[in-house]
Formats: structure tokens, sequence, C-alpha cells
């Protein structure tokens, strides 16, 4: 006789059901129904956990989505005023994230296709942070006379830009990769254009 899950595991298999389904079907297309069959308990079970959809998108990026890790790291960097180490730790997070989960990345294109507040909820609390830390340490190497004159929240949307671009054509489209090529090679490819372009 199998073990009954805690409730952290219960609530786990509930998140990842959760993920598979709105990432292949939508968020409008999806059913708690659905979600309580996948994980494998009834309806009334994953109501004892989460009390609807929202609650159970707004888990999965609390669980999945760990910007704040992220930034830890670039600002260690930026303390150093290592510019490239800045944007490889912003640039190999994300890639990495969702090279292991693309699912996620097919959930947060659904959601934003769909309208849902959940997902402009998603830009204001994990995107926009980075935006604005990238943003805030360009116009600081500005000030040095570092980088460029340039409009600092514009490039730092450029450089996300290319990430989520690479992960797009791979992760979405399936375009093969090149054999070989390492996350953190396509990482400081994209560092190496960003950081040679805004500098002076």
């Amino acid at each position: 006789m199998r073990a009954r899950l805690t409730r952290e595991e219960r609530q786990r298999v509930l998140i990842e059901a959760a993920l598979s389904l709105f990432s292949r079907h939508g968020f409008q297309g999806t059913t708690t129904k659905g979600i309580a069959q996948a994980a494998g308990c009834s309806e009334a079970t994953l109501f004892k956990h989460f009390a609807s959809k929202d609650a159970l998108y707004s888990a999965i990026l609390e669980s999945k989505v760990q910007v704040e890790e992220t930034l830890v790291k670039a600002k260690q960097a930026a303390d150093r005023k290592d510019d490239a180490g800045v944007f490889r730790a912003v640039g190999l997070a994300g890639l990495i994230q969702i090279e292991q989960d693309p699912a996620l990345m097919r959930l947060l294109l659904f959601s934003a296709l769909e309208g849902h507040t959940l997902a402009h909820t998603f830009f204001e609390t994990k995107v926009r942070s980075l935006h604005i830390f990238l943003g805030s340490y360009i116009d600081a190497r500005i000030a040095e006379g570092a980088f460029r004159p340039i409009h600092s929240l514009v490039a730092a949307r450029a450089f996300v830009g290319m990430v989520v671009h690479y992960l797009l054509v791979h992760e979405i489209f399936k375009i093969k990769r090149p054999a070989g090529f390492l996350p953190e090679q396509a990482v400081d490819t994209f560092v190496t254009l960003f950081c040679d372009g805004i500098r002076r």
C-alpha cells in the first residue's frame, strides 16, 4: 500500500500537474477537475490545498521563478563593477531555468495571450524587478563613464530579450541548438555582444 503524501508533497504534485496542463491547454482551457485527475487525487483534495486555479498559478510562480536568487548573484557582481558578471548572472539563470522546465515558458506565454491578470502579476512581481535592477546598473555605469549614454530601461529589456528569443526559438519552435553549444556559451555570446555594444 502506498504511503500517503505529506501536505508539501501533495502540493508539489498538484503544482506540477497544473503547470503541465496550463502549458498545453492554457489557463482557460484547463479545469480543476483535469488538474486533480492528472495529480491522482479528487477535486476536493485539490481545493483543500489551493482555493482556485489562480492560487495554483501563483504557487507555480512562487515555486518555479526564483528572481530573488538571481538578483543576489547579479548584485554581488555589480558591487565589484563586473559588467559581464552582472549580465551573465541574469542571463544564465533565465536560460537554465527554462531549459530545465520549458513548460514554464509555455505557461507564461499562454496566460499573456489569454490576457489573464496573473500574466500581468508575473511581469510586475518578477520581470520588472530584473529590468529595474539592470536599468539602474546601466545608469550607474553611464554616470561613471563606463557605458555610453543610452536609454537604460530599453537596454535592459534588450538584453533580457536576447535570452528570451533564444529560448523561444529552441523551446517553443523546437529548432535544434548548435551541436555541443552549452547554455553558458550562449549567454557568454549575448553578454559579449551586449557589453561591447554599450561600453564607451
